[in-house]
């Protein structure tokens, strides 16, 4: 074992221009960032569409008054 750092293994490499050491952080904190969060977010669950929705076939009162007639057919 020698008493020397390391070698640093780059994951982001500048191919054209010349960054300044601010833009390179700026640069780093963005894709860090979006690179930590999906791996720790759940996948959401697949939503159930209305058509295959069981509670559409349970009967429901029939509604009164203004817009009633529309109720009916559904």
């Amino acid at each position: 074992m020698s008493d020397e750092t390391p070698a640093t293994t780059r994951h982001l490499r500048v191919v054209r221009g010349e960054p300044t050491p601010e833009e390179l952080a700026a640069l780093t904190a963005v894709v860090s960032a979006a690179g930590s969060g999906s791996a720790d977010a759940a996948p959401e669950p697949p939503r159930r569409g209305r058509w295959s929705d069981p509670a559409g076939t349970h009967r429901q009162p029939w509604r009164h008054g203004p817009g009633g007639w529309r109720a009916a057919l559904r």
